[in-house]
């Protein structure tokens, strides 16, 4: 029973963060619809927050993809890239003087 409760939750939450009052409401309403003992809502909600940080860490990762197609698709480079050829244009510059 607690499974499939937790299951619905999560598909209703999806990436929501749950806060910590948020959490104790939640945990106080499931306690007097279902006898749980405090120790199983505890891990209940626990288990909640779980999976809505590591659904948010999965959509902050998606979002940060989806800007670097979008900036590679707009001609921008990478910041790395960018100090790599800066750094060699630097040396050259040096080799370029020492030569003249």
């Amino acid at each position: 029973m607690i499974d499939f409760i937790e299951k619905t939750l999560l598909a209703g939450f999806g990436a929501l963060s749950l806060t910590q009052k948020k959490s104790e409401e939640l945990l106080g309403e499931i306690k007097q619809r279902i006898d749980l003992t405090e120790e199983e809502g505890k891990q209940f909600i626990n288990r909640l927050q779980d999976a809505a940080k590591q659904n948010q860490q999965k959509l902050e990762e998606l979002a940060r993809e989806e800007l670097q197609k979008a900036g590679s698709r707009m001609g921008f480079v990478p910041q790395s890239d960018f100090d790599t050829l800066s750094k060699k244009v630097t040396r050259l510059e040096k080799k370029l003087k020492a030569l003249s």
